[in-house]
């Protein structure tokens, strides 16, 4: 069972995952990540908080069968100082690849939003982060990492400012960052000939940020490459004119002692806050990196484009059902895709980048595709080099078949 924890932070900015519960059921869709899209396109299964099984594809005879992912407590945590921000071990779920895919890796960041002051971190502290995982995928006999997220800062805090909040808060991100590389390298993965990382929403933001630390980490003989899944946030102003994800992620960078984890080269063109857009950082990055973007994102517009605290009240279905908006709405909606595409521009042309922006805002990724692309074959080709990986969505309504979800009733 799993129910929906929310905190509010900075103009009405809602932070939300999911918890644990005996008393509630639902399919939550949840601010944590607006689509889990390629994670489910890699391992063709629903990835989440809950707890999953998966089938044990090394053995033909048992593809019907299944089996637990459990968690694995990172050993190196004391060592190395890395803590959750309750001050619990970080932990990630492991499955060994076999066959040709033994020297292959397929990591991915769970994603879970970010926190700004004390009060929001605090609650953050309750989650269930280690219970067991599971997937499907395409990547059949690759060694797989789900990288649990617990940190609240996109795997980049330092402890500067813990002594701020006595030992109520561990702000150690980056710490269990390079620990759990460390201990994956120490287990097979400095042998890897091909590795992939991936992540989304906040996860995504962390594989954008340490993109080129992972592919520093392997061999340098290794295809390594990045992937990020609804995870590209723009700097918008809101309806009011306000910048209130701008002013949120000055106070996620502030209370997390952010900036030294950042870009160095956008540091020194950018107020620090700045260089958590990816939009800031993303020419930056080396390694190749295919990103992965709702054109009409629901946890944009309803977070950053229409916030909850928004004092015009005819948006509230709108951003909830994209059916549900007028004309004006929509063209305020297409002039957001278009912001993001303008973003993107700069990015798609180097000839190693990936792309797939998606006229959905909430999909079901298994049917999701362009004209003549889905995201699977898209990440493939992009992945083992085949064809070029632009791919890029008409704007709504250019496609009448497409599946909108109404996402009302779950307020």
């Amino acid at each position: 069972m799993s129910r929906l924890r929310c905190s509010v932070a900075g103009d009405g900015l809602s932070w939300c995952r999911s918890r644990r519960s005996s008393k509630h059921h639902r399919t939550v869709i949840a601010a944590v990540a607006t689509t889990f899209t390629v994670f489910f396109i890699l391992f063709l299964d629903w990835v989440s908080c809950r707890s999953f099984r998966i089938p044990d594809y090394s053995d033909p005879s048992s593809a019907q069968d299944s089996e637990w992912v459990n968690f694995t407590p990172l050993g190196n945590a004391s060592k190395k100082s890395a803590a959750c921000l309750d001050g619990s071990a970080p932990v990630y779920h492991l499955r060994r690849g076999f066959g040709s895919g033994s020297d292959r890796w397929l990591l991915h960041v769970e994603g879970g939003g970010w926190c700004g002051d004390a009060s929001s971190c605090s609650d953050r502290k309750s989650w269930d982060h280690r219970n067991t995982w599971n997937s499907r995928f395409n990547f059949f006999n690759w060694s797989k990492v789900k990288i649990r997220y617990c940190d609240g800062s996109s795997f980049s805090s330092t402890p500067d400012n813990e002594l701020e909040y006595g030992s109520q808060l561990a702000f150690r991100g980056k710490l269990i960052w390079d620990a759990i590389m460390e201990e994956l390298l120490s287990i097979g993965m400095s042998n890897a000939t091909q590795a992939l990382l991936t992540g989304c929403s906040a996860g995504g933001l962390a594989t954008l940020i340490h993109c080129d630390s992972f592919r520093n980490f392997l061999p340098q003989t290794a295809t390594v490459k990045c992937l990020a899944d609804a995870s590209f946030f723009i700097n918008e102003k809101n309806l009011a004119g306000n910048g209130s994800i701008e002013s949120f992620y000055h106070d996620v960078l502030r209370i997390h002692g952010i900036a030294k984890s950042l870009n160095p080269e956008c540091i020194a063109r950018n107020d620090p806050h700045k260089c958590f857009f990816p939009e800031e950082f993303i020419r930056n990055i080396r390694t190749p990196v295919f990103i992965v973007q709702p054109a009409y994102d629901f946890w944009q517009i309803e977070n950053i484009l229409v916030p909850s605290s928004s004092s015009d009240r005819s948006w509230r279905s709108c951003r909830l059902y994209i059916l549900n908006c007028n004309a004006t709405q929509l063209q305020v909606l297409h002039d957001y895709r278009n912001s993001l595409l303008r973003r993107l521009s700069e990015f798609q042309q180097k000839p190693e980048s990936g792309v797939f922006v998606l006229r959905h805002g909430i999909l079901t990724p298994l049917l999701v595709s362009t004209t003549k692309y889905t995201i699977a074959e898209s990440v493939g080709d992009w992945f083992f080099d085949r064809a070029p990986a632009i791919h890029i969505d008409e704007p709504y309504p250019s496609d009448p078949t497409c599946v909108h979800v109404d996402l009302i009733w779950w307020r």
